[in-house]
């Protein structure tokens, strides 16, 4: 063999230890599931749900929603309550989102009762600075943004 030969092959036997070595590591790396929800955090902040801003944020949406979705009656939400707390789902990790599901009765401004389902998502306002609000009122999710009767935000218990 020339010496050419000889270093091509040598570097050769050494990039392959240098992948199998990479491969072997990577699997040994253990494996979270995308949907992971922690079944008992430590403290859940219940009142996350009756926050005033997450409430005016609802009521402020809902009302830009029926003014500016073809076909929807004019209505507005007059007050909020029997807010419970559904489902929290803890940020475990830098890359996760801390969510906390919720839901509440809807008094209406033509004195009809609906329910309101809503998830608060920590620190994912504009440049993450406060929270993001998404919410469903049943009957009004006319084009299923969240699916048949808001079943997106509908969370099983905690």
């Amino acid at each position: 063999m020339s010496g050419m030969q000889l270093s091509v092959t040598k570097f050769t036997r050494t990039a392959s230890a240098a992948v199998a070595t990479l491969f072997l590591g990577l699997t040994a790396m253990p494996v979270q599931a995308a949907d992971y929800i922690a079944t008992s955090p430590a403290v859940v902040d219940a009142s996350v749900c009756s926050q005033q801003s997450v409430l005016k944020r609802i009521v402020s949406r809902f009302d830009y929603q029926v003014k500016h979705v073809p076909d929807m009656p004019m209505t507005a939400i007059s007050s909020m309550g029997d807010i419970r707390l559904k489902r929290y789902e803890p940020k475990v990790n830098p890359s996760q989102i801390e969510r906390t599901y919720c839901d509440a009765t809807a008094v209406m401004s033509d004195g009809q009762q609906r329910k309101v389902w809503y998830l608060v998502e920590e620190r994912q306002g504009f440049v993450t600075l406060g929270s993001n609000v998404e919410f469903c009122v049943d009957g009004y999710d006319k084009w299923y943004v969240y699916n048949a009767s808001c079943s997106v935000l509908k969370a099983r218990g905690l």
